[in-house]
């Protein structure tokens, strides 16, 4: 029999190291004899789990064991799988069949939206599990808070190609989607000198410019925009035109953070809010182009990478700290260190309790990173600093 049963649960964006993460978890505990369940679809596993259902719903949980992990941690992505779902803010249009007109759900909203926190606790108590390990943002990890007030046992680990969850310097996935964006730029780099024009390179990052800060730094960009520092389109416009005349092949980079706001106020958001509260991002790359060209009338290339930055297998550091991130989780499973989220505090493996993800948003330290008369990385001061500079 084993000793505990654990839920794994992936949340929000993929990216490389997830699967590290979960083998790690599997693994480690095999060895001390517990039992891990891989709840698929984040939240979404856990919400459309029906508990009147007899019937095994592997499609939403099933047992993971070292043979289902093999292979694993070759591939990008969660095998998991994933979903925005988050169950206190569930919409009429997505609430299960099952839970309608069920006794389940608190009603919050006037439009009949409703917390099925409720459901979510009867639906752990269900499965048995003796204790939950979710790897997810700030939106995940956030609802992970929420159920360890309601004194489920709960370990976090900090996932995000934007770094920016709070009370840890380093999030699965930050260092392969930096790697994929310098690659990226530097094959861009050909067309842009080719044609003798400004590229324009949007990045994911939400509200965080860290991203940008970081591809722009180690790929030496013209010029990089960040979220933290409000950019006026007429000046930036004439520091590229001045780069390009500058260069010996008369072309210019530029790297914008896709929640970058400019002076003005102009923010480019689209669609309707997801469950967390967030609009899409994008397009504010494409407006700077488009402004570029009517002030200078100059030629601009734009290129959003997206979702190509966070695709693909982990390099050696996000597998180095998924693997190491899944072990601690694991281990902190064990010890009973609940309510704790693992994280990186001065360059050292530690834990925070996991209400810190609510309070507050990491963001770049302008005064220690970044020009922001010239747009442009500059670390004041290297000494002392982290090796990855984070």
């Amino acid at each position: 029999m084993a000793n505990k049963r654990i839920g794994v649960l992936t949340g929000g964006g993929d990216v490389p190291g997830l699967n590290l993460a979960i083998k790690s978890v599997v693994l480690n505990a095999t060895e001390e004899n517990d039992e891990v369940l891989g709840i698929r679809l984040g939240w979404g596993g856990l919400l459309n789990y029906n508990i009147e259902d007899p019937s095994p719903q592997e499609k939403l949980v099933y047992k993971l064991t070292p043979l289902t992990v093999r292979r694993v941690d070759r591939t990008g992505g969660t095998f998991l799988h994933t979903s925005r779902t988050n169950p206190a803010n569930v919409r009429p249009k997505e609430v299960p069949a099952f839970l309608a007109d069920s006794k389940y759900g608190k009603v919050i909203k006037p439009d009949g939206t409703k917390d099925f926190t409720d459901y979510i606790l009867k639906v752990l108590e269900h499965l048995k599990l003796d204790a939950l390990i979710t790897i997810g943002g700030d939106d995940t990890l956030s609802y992970s808070a929420r159920l360890h007030k309601e004194h489920f046992p709960i370990v976090g680990i900090p996932k995000t190609m934007d770094n920016d969850v709070f009370g840890t310097e380093y999030c699965i996935g930050f260092s392969t989607s930096i790697t994929q964006a310098v690659s990226l730029i530097t094959n861009f780099r050909s067309s842009v000198g080719s044609h003798e024009r400004i590229g324009i390179v949007e990045l994911f990052g939400r509200n965080s410019g860290e991203t940008s800060l970081v591809t722009g730094y180690l790929s030496f960009a013209d010029r990089t925009i960040i979220c933290e520092v409000p950019f006026n389109f007429e000046k930036v416009a004439n520091l590229l035109v001045e780069d390009k005349l500058n260069s010996p092949s008369n072309y210019a980079i530029a790297v914008i953070s896709e929640g970058a706001v400019s002076d003005g106020g102009l923010l480019v958001e689209s669609g309707e809010e997801d469950a967390f509260g967030h609009k899409k991002l994008g397009g504010i790359g494409e407006v700077l182009g488009e402004q570029i060209k009517i002030l200078t009338d100059q030629d601009i290339m734009y290129q959003k990478l997206a979702y190509l930055v966070r695709s693909g297998p982990a390099d050696m550091l996000d597998r180095m700290v998924a693997m190491n991130y899944g072990t601690m989780a694991t281990q902190m499973v064990e010890h009973g260190d609940f309510g704790n989220m693992v994280a990186i505090q001065k360059g050292v493996y530690t834990s925070v309790p996991i209400e810190m993800v609510t309070t507050g948003k990491r963001q770049v330290d302008v005064d220690r990173y970044y020009d922001k008369e010239n747009y442009k990385p500059r670390i004041k001061d290297i000494e002392k600093m982290p090796m990855f500079l984070v």
